[in-house]
């Protein structure tokens, strides 16, 4: 977790994909809908080339109505800088390139950035009785409790096994490609997101007696 995270008891989530138009904003969306609840947890979004101030592209907002998510029109683009990743606790990016682009502006922030289906196929692999650490934080340090989570979930690389292709830790860019493709993307992107999100409400809210 970052020292600014750390310190304001805050846990910062940042979501990049390329235009920041469709794949991270979606990302974003999702992820804010499922970690409401935790008044300290915060998603933001960006591009590494951004389209800086346009909205969702059409097809994505739809996705995003038809996920049951709030308001995906207000969404507008921007270019992501140091300071974002500085301040983040945890940076999800939408391909390999994306993670490459992040580290090499931030090398010290590579043991809490990973490709979105990555983060979701490490954290599948973190059983209960792994969460003993995180089981013996106070209930009220989400921000503790979720940061240890990602640091469980980095310790794992290595020891998971990949998947069969390397592809299949990108989630595919859909802007300019046609709405089956769009679908496509949705498909990759969505239950890796719903996958974090239960990891997530788990460590939240484990405590010793579940270990």
């Amino acid at each position: 977790m970052s020292d600014a995270a750390s310190a304001s008891g805050h846990f910062n989530i940042l979501t990049v994909c390329t235009g920041n138009i469709c794949r991270s904003p979606l990302a974003e969306y999702l992820l804010r809908e499922g970690l409401q609840r935790w008044s300290l947890v915060e998603v933001a979004s960006a591009g590494t080339g951004a389209l800086v101030d346009r909205p969702m592209t059409d097809q994505t907002i739809a996705i995003a109505h038809r996920l049951g998510l709030a308001a995906p029109e207000g969404h507008r683009a921007r270019m992501l800088d140091t300071e974002h990743l500085r301040d983040a606790s945890l940076v999800i990016a939408l391909t390999r390139s994306h993670r490459s682009e992040i580290v090499g502006m931030l090398p010290r922030g590579s043991r809490h950035t990973f490709t979105l289906r990555e983060l979701a196929r490490l954290l599948e692999a973190v059983q209960t009785a792994d969460l003993e650490t995180v089981a013996g934080l106070p209930l009220e340090d989400t921000a503790g409790r979720l940061g240890e989570l990602i640091r469980i979930a980095a310790s794992l690389r290595g020891f998971v096994a990949p998947p069969e292709e390397e592809i299949d830790d990108d989630v595919i860019d859909p802007y300019r490609r046609s709405d089956d493709v769009y679908e496509m993307s949705a498909a990759q992107l969505v239950p890796a997101v719903r996958t974090i999100l239960e990891r997530f409400e788990l460590a939240a809210s484990i405590t010793p007696i579940q270990l």
